[in-house]
């Protein structure tokens, strides 16, 4: 099956961050809880559709890894794989290599 996003929304493959310190303590998941999330894009839908029509580009591409409010994708597995769906407008930051 194949996940094509509509409007403004986009597929996230989302990265797990390792829970050891570089010290070798080993953090439970409530450390983390209201930190934002990390993933990869995998798809993006066409844009916004403004108001007079026209439509907005997105400004996220395939491949590209966000960083995007903890609470905010929705949730979907495909073919036993975990993907996210959220707004472009959830996107904190882009984070570059």
């Amino acid at each position: 099956m194949k996940l094509t996003p509509l409007s403004d929304r986009l597929i996230v493959e989302p990265l797990n961050e390792d829970a050891v310190t570089l010290a070798g303590i080993i953090l439970p998941d409530t450390v983390d809880k209201e930190k934002p999330e990390k993933g990869r894009v995998v798809a993006v839908g066409p844009g916004k559709v403004m108001d007079n029509g026209s439509t907005r580009p997105m400004s996220v591409k395939v491949g590209d890894i966000v960083l995007f409010k903890k609470y905010s994708p929705d949730e979907v597995k495909v073919d036993d794989k975990e993907y996210l769906v959220l707004s472009e407008s959830d996107i904190l930051a882009l984070v570059e290599a």
